[in-house]
């Protein structure tokens, strides 16, 4: 079929033509923002969960419906080696500049912009890599005592009272949030509290790793009560169905039944698969009915776009220590395995491995669901680790 009218869009936080099973979140987090808002006690929400469950697309989705609600967004990625406040501080510039600007909150927006002056200018010597700063006004002793707990908690509540003035709120969107270091998490968690007391209308919703739990609990241990942390899984059977066929149907073209159960099982109902799965199979047809034969044509193109990218690159990131412990793993399963049964693969203690789990934890590649326990955080990684290792020797 046409390649052109292709409806199906695999990538990086790329929009799916159908968004699936995620009706409920999206609406429990709409209630808390309009909640927030409005002045009423909600708490700000966490998405978790492995890669490719679509968490971004999510975070996305929520950030444009906000907007367009009138709500005021603050946007951030948390890369690995970036500090939290240079992360922020370009973003919340760009909203209280617009905040400023409304006759409404135009004394608050400017109270905010001077104490994210005062922010920006205390601890560019802490955080060297803060780019802004110069054309932003300050007010002494406004955030500015380079201390990031206190000057963190001052500047969410001059933002957030900025917000009430204008009749609206402000939500911090953070991607990636395992990457931030744990003493800036926890002087973020604490200004949101402070706001969250002050029936401020300020608040975060963020995405990251499965990790991301025993991270915020470690760098505060009220932020259970402060978050609703929401797993975001693989789709179910019904809604993974839904993900391949709707956008196919939109454009007069089925799935045999054969089909349609050899994507959904292949890809386990996990929505970065679907899509390439989807892809391909799209391709491979010749005519407007997708056949069984085209879902395997679209299987053996999936994995090898997927061992060439998604999977790879991932691979590549790692020590030869790491290779071999993520080999081991696969060697056992999907996962979770018990890190003493990881070892005794290797043919080693526990002990000695210890730091190389550590390593791929920190590096996003696997996570501790329970004490003890090691889980990858890539979908269907065992698998692709028996293709690009084949030869692993299991230890007697």
């Amino acid at each position: 079929m046409d390649p052109r009218i292709n409806p199906y869009a695999p990538g990086a936080g790329t929009p799916p033509p159908e968004l699936a099973g995620r009706d409920d979140l999206l609406e429990r987090i709409e209630v808390a923002l309009y909640r927030i808002r409005a002045g009423k006690a909600a708490r700000s929400f966490v998405m978790y969960g492995l890669r490719g469950v679509g968490k971004t697309v999510l975070l996305n989705k929520v950030r444009q419906d906000a907007q367009a609600a009138g709500i005021y967004a603050v946007t951030v990625e948390a890369p690995e080696n970036r500090s939290l406040p240079a992360a922020l501080a370009p973003g919340l510039r760009a909203t209280l500049l617009r905040l400023s600007r409304t006759e409404m909150a135009k004394e608050y927006g400017a109270k905010a912009l001077r104490a994210l002056g005062g922010f920006v200018n205390a601890l560019k010597v802490k955080y060297d890599d803060i780019e802004i700063g110069m054309d932003l006004p300050v007010e002494g002793g406004l955030a500015d005592s380079g201390d990031l707990d206190h000057d963190m908690t001052e500047l969410m509540l001059a933002v957030g009272e900025a917000a009430r003035e204008q009749g609206t709120a402000v939500v911090i969107f953070i991607d990636e949030i395992q990457h931030v270091a744990e003493e800036q998490l926890a002087s973020l968690i604490m200004a949101l509290h402070a706001a969250s007391q002050a029936q401020l209308p300020i608040t975060m919703v963020g995405a990251g790793l499965p990790q991301l739990l025993g991270q915020m609990g470690d760098a505060k241990s009220y932020a259970e009560r402060l978050f609703e942390f929401a797993h975001v899984d693989k789709l179910d059977a019904k809604s993974a169905e839904a993900a391949v066929v709707l956008p196919a149907s939109r454009e007069n073209v089925d799935y045999e039944r054969d089909a349609l159960r050899e994507i959904v099982s292949k890809t386990s109902g996990y929505p970065y698969f679907l899509q390439e799965w989807g892809k391909h199979a799209w391709d491979a047809a010749a005519n407007s009915t997708i056949t069984a034969a085209d879902a395997l044509e679209a299987t053996a193109r999936a994995l090898a776009e997927l061992d060439a990218s998604f999977f790879r690159v991932r691979l590549d990131r790692l020590t030869a220590a790491e290779k071999k412990y993520i080999r081991a793993m696969a060697e056992l399963g999907p996962g979770p395995h018990r890190s003493g049964d990881i070892a005794a693969c290797l043919g080693r203690k526990v002990e000695s491995v210890a730091p190389t789990r550590s390593s791929l934890i920190r590096k996003g590649m696997v996570y501790a669901p329970n004490h003890g326990d090691t889980a990858f955080t890539v979908p269907l990684f065992d698998e692709y680790m028996r293709r690009a290792m084949p030869d692993f020797q299991r230890a007697p």
